[in-house]
């Protein structure tokens, strides 16, 4: 009994790293960030992504002429910057999902949003384990369509893209397999699986 009991502790050990091993990291935008320059059609650009809770968004932005603000669903279709439910300026923002739902984000600075500086990003609900912090939920005023994702708090930056494609964290699934290879070893030299 204590065999299985150890087999199945392994396997949901196993399963809830690997599940958070999948989380991808993309930055805004890709090689030309977060900027009214070159014409960047944000929507296109999200439209070709598949967003899960636990990715990352990185808006890389020069901070003297942009920001970005995350807002709620009507204050996106009328680019007003005056009630952001977050506020981002350091240049260099990394915001993690972690919720389903739509997330609104804008450039604060005046016209960049009506020039197209803004971005919806749509995160389905997803079966897949993923391990980040559980945040309160936002109290939604009357008046708005639907609830809103719980606000994305800043996480420490993180690495840039390299030709700005989106950064799979192979590094990290490949140590998750080692490491499992390695348990599993352990395990059957020692008796205990």
């Amino acid at each position: 009994m204590d065999l299985l009991k150890n087999e199945i502790m392994i396997f949901l050990f196993f399963m809830a790293v690997c599940g958070s091993c999948k989380a991808s990291v993309y930055e805004v935008g890709d090689n030309a960030g977060w900027t009214i320059i070159g014409n960047v059609d944000y929507n296109t650009w999200a439209s070709s992504k598949t967003f899960q809770i636990g990715d990352t968004l990185m808006f890389e932005y020069d901070r003297r002429f942009h920001n970005v603000l995350q807002v709620s669903r009507s204050d996106f279709h009328s680019c007003n910057a005056a009630a952001p439910i977050s506020t981002y300026a350091t240049g260099n923002d990394s915001i993690v999902i972690r919720n389903p739902g739509h997330y609104y984000y804008i450039c604060g600075f005046v016209g960049h949003c009506q020039a197209g500086q803004k971005v919806d990003i749509r995160v389905p609900r997803s079966h897949r384990p993923a391990i980040v912090p559980i945040s309160s939920p936002v109290q939604v005023p009357q008046g708005t369509e639907g609830p809103e994702p719980s606000p994305a708090g800043p996480v420490a930056p993180s690495p840039s893209t390299s030709g700005g494609e989106t950064i799979m964290l192979k590094n990290v699934i490949f140590s998750c397999n080692v490491g499992l290879l390695l348990v599993l070893v352990w395990g059957f030299n020692y008796g205990v699986l």
